[in-house]
């Protein structure tokens, strides 16, 4: 199958496609931080001019979109046009996504505001549930693909560690690299999806 990773320059997802024996591509605006199939363009034009692709799996930017973000794109606040903005944006890519795949697509965001009457209702995974001793429920809405099945619950063991090891993206401290590491796609993740989907 021709996947596309969209809003991805980890290459993670892509690469556990290819594992697979699929010919996956990651997209970004920014360039790939592992050597292989990637292009470096908006998301949409991607989509629309380097198909066809049977699957499209999404990770839109969520700086604007998480209920983290409230205290400065919440309603009433200075950039609040922002998260306007990025709303609109991520409705169109979805349903661009949704009318382009020819199996199925998905998008990834975490808990936030997109709005489930544009959107549809998410499912929701979370690290734990695929190997990973964290805490991150995140949505996963979902387009003729099947909901993704835990592959190894370490819920128990994660819950043994102190919250801020179990917690680790939310009590991640200031750096360049923050925004980038906070939304980097878990192995398991990225593992279930190849595997399950592919």
């Amino acid at each position: 199958m021709r996947v596309l990773a969209g809003c991805e320059e980890n290459g993670k997802l892509r690469d556990a496609f290819i594992r697979m024996g699929h010919d996956a591509w990651s997209c970004d605006l920014l360039p790939t931080r592992r050597s292989g199939p990637h292009l470096q363009m908006d998301i949409k034009k991607a989509i629309l001019h380097y198909g066809p692709w049977d699957i499209i799996i999404l990770h839109p930017d969520c700086t604007w979109l998480t209920v983290a973000g409230n205290g400065t794109y919440g309603s009433g606040k200075e950039k609040h046009y922002q998260r306007i903005e990025a709303i609109e944006w991520t409705v169109d890519l979805w349903n661009l996504a949704k009318s382009e795949a020819k199996i199925g697509a998905a998008l990834e965001n975490p808990i936030g505001v997109l709005p489930k009457d544009r959107m549809g209702l998410p499912t929701y995974i979370h690290p734990w549930q695929f190997g990973h001793k964290e805490q991150k429920k995140t949505c996963l809405w979902l387009d003729r693909l099947p909901p993704l099945k835990e592959t190894y619950n370490v819920y128990d063991e994660m819950m043994l560690l102190p919250i801020k090891e179990r917690q680790k993206v939310w009590h991640m401290p200031p750096s360049p690299n923050r925004k980038r590491l906070r939304s980097e796609t878990y192995d398991g993740w990225a593992n279930a999806m190849s595997q399950q989907w592919g």
